[in-house]
């Protein structure tokens, strides 16, 4: 059972995993050379433990001990009760939702690890919003798609942000990164995959038209927000797929885009 330990010092040293949660570039750095994330909000945190991701405590407001009484009682790790004034002092911002919890990060698969078993795969280049991030994984999640490599520059889909707007589904599609870009892609073709780039142009087949459903095996790449697929990147695709658009729109937001294109590409798919 976890101590539950009030702290009324914002400066207390048990509190560091949880400093200056707002500061983007510092957090981006200090995480993954820590191995550890944040768990925001009661059903992420439950998600994350579900996952299997260990806890190393967690901070809540009074409000919350109740409401999470079942996973402190369940706990070898410390909880850290504080009012929300001092939540405040400590991370940066106002936790709406009273409950915080320092995770440890798994080691991640290789690419190869998950490619063995996967038909329905999302490569994600330069993908750096973490909101993006989090979207396309709840729509990874919810439309049945099987892993996600990332580019060597993608942002972490275990920044706070991201797994706040995927609602944990970051916990639930496994993920891996590509070790060199474009390179790497080579690797994804020989495991048997076809690589479809995702992209606005006129000269892409319409995803209709492409029925990626029925492909055996593929590999849909995304681009960053406005930029796209770099010219690499669709240079080194099979073939290129494009939403059909009306009223004079030329693309959707990648967020939105990846949920389309994942129906397009699960949608009938074979039993396997």
């Amino acid at each position: 059972m976890a101590d539950l330990i009030t702290v009324d010092n914002p400066d207390d040293p048990r509190l560091r995993d949880y400093t200056g949660l707002t500061d983007v570039e510092l957090r981006r750095r200090r995480e993954p050379a820590e191995g550890l994330f944040i768990a925001e909000g009661e059903k992420v945190i439950r998600r994350a433990r579900d996952a299997g991701y260990e806890m190393r405590s967690m901070l809540l407001s009074a409000k919350w001990v109740d409401v999470m009484r079942d996973v402190i009682d369940e706990l070898p790790a410390p909880v850290y009760a504080v009012s929300p004034e001092l939540a405040e002092q400590v991370t940066g911002y106002h936790v709406h939702r009273g409950a915080l919890a320092s995770m440890q990060r798994k080691s991640l698969p290789t690419p190869s690890d998950l490619l063995h078993t996967a038909r329905r795969v999302v490569v994600m280049e330069s993908v750096n919003d973490h909101t993006n991030i989090g979207a396309i994984f709840r729509s990874a999640a919810a439309l049945g798609m099987d892993a996600v490599l990332l580019s060597p520059d993608c942002a972490d889909p275990l920044y706070r942000r991201s797994v706040k707007v995927s609602m944990g589904a970051v916990f639930s599609v496994p993920y891996a990164r590509l070790d060199s870009w474009p390179k790497s892609l080579e690797s994804v073709r020989e495991a048997g995959f076809s690589l479809l780039a995702l992209t606005p142009d006129e000269k892409a087949t319409s995803l209709d038209e492409a029925a990626p459903h029925r492909m055996e095996r593929v590999a849909l790449m995304l681009g960053a927000e406005g930029d796209g697929l770099s010219t690499r990147a669709l240079v080194a695709a099979d073939e290129w797929v494009r939403i059909p658009m009306s009223h004079g729109v030329d693309s959707l937001n990648v967020g939105a885009a990846a949920a389309v294109a994942f129906y397009a590409v699960t949608t009938g798919r074979p039993e396997s």
